[in-house]
């Protein structure tokens, strides 16, 4: 795996200059959105090397014209609470931490909360669950892991939509052609030996109330949770990998057809253009 090292990064602050632009429908938006990549915890024989961001997401997020800032493990509240007021959402990527004790896990629940408080004042900041972000973001929600182990280490699969998808956000700017093939071709990388059965997802009120399943999988023995959005925030969780069907060539079970890359970039564009909705963001 490409990996940038980001354990050389020691301030989160760097000179841009943030400009608007106006849509169609007369909303002015952030043209220049930067989103924060949240960095995990690296174990490396090299003093200082401690965390690392995989290089696929900020090409991920960068390919639908955000600019990427990663977001440092082991800081404190204040320093996260000063950057959550200059970026324009956040994306926890996939990985190996523990979502309970780890730096991940500790700057997650600070993102999480300062977003929920921060949408619920109108003031719009997405979030993006990957993998092991979106196992973090039903524990956020939940407040306990609900996680069982499934088969679906290295292997691709169709999703199983549900009627919840209907009223997607996510794939609402979908062609019919990349759903159909999204529903029948094994487009969607899985790397978990941790998953959220259906049947649990659906058994806790919290979740339940909170998420909108868009689709589901199974190992063949375990039906399990596979894509969802917040009703009324803008989070959202994929337990697959979207980043990878157009960034990483080293394992041969990534899917890389003309379907699996429009894949990438439709869903990039999608949570990039929902971090541009965030104007009121300070200078870097």
């Amino acid at each position: 795996m490409n990996l940038i090292c980001v354990a050389f990064f020691s301030t989160f602050f760097f000179q841009i200059i943030i400009s608007f632009a106006v849509v169609s429908e007369g909303h002015k938006i952030n043209d220049c959105p930067i989103i924060g990549v949240l960095a995990q915890e690296v174990y490396s024989p090299t003093p200082g090397n401690n965390a690392y961001i995989a290089a696929s997401y900020v090409k991920y997020l960068e390919s639908a014209g955000a600019r990427v800032v990663p977001v440092m493990i082991n800081k404190t509240e204040e320093e996260y609470t000063i950057l959550f007021k200059s970026i324009n959402g956040i994306l926890f990527p996939g990985g190996g931490a523990s979502i309970f004790s780890s730096g991940y896990a500790k700057a997650a629940s600070i993102f999480y909360k300062l977003a929920l408080d921060a949408n619920s004042k109108g003031d719009y900041f997405p979030v993006w669950g990957t993998c092991l972000g979106f196992e973090q973001l039903t524990l956020l929600t939940s407040g306990k892991s609900l996680l069982s182990q499934t088969n679906t280490s290295g292997v691709a699969l169709p999703l199983n939509f549900t009627k919840e998808l209907k009223d997607s956000r996510m794939f609402k700017d979908f062609p019919e052609d990349l759903m159909a093939s999204l529903a029948n071709e094994p487009l969607t990388e899985n790397s978990h030996q941790w998953s959220i059965s259906t049947k649990r997802f659906t058994g806790n009120e919290q979740l339940k109330k909170f998420y909108r399943i868009l689709s589901t999988n199974t190992d063949g023995q375990t039906e399990f949770v596979s894509t969802v959005e917040a009703y009324d925030f803008p989070i959202y969780g994929t337990q697959w990998h979207p980043e990878k069907n157009a960034f990483e060539w080293t394992r041969g079970y990534i899917p890389h057809s003309t379907a699996a890359v429009r894949t990438t970039f439709y869903l990039a564009h999608f949570f990039v253009n929902e971090g541009s909705r965030r104007l009121d963001i300070g200078t870097w």
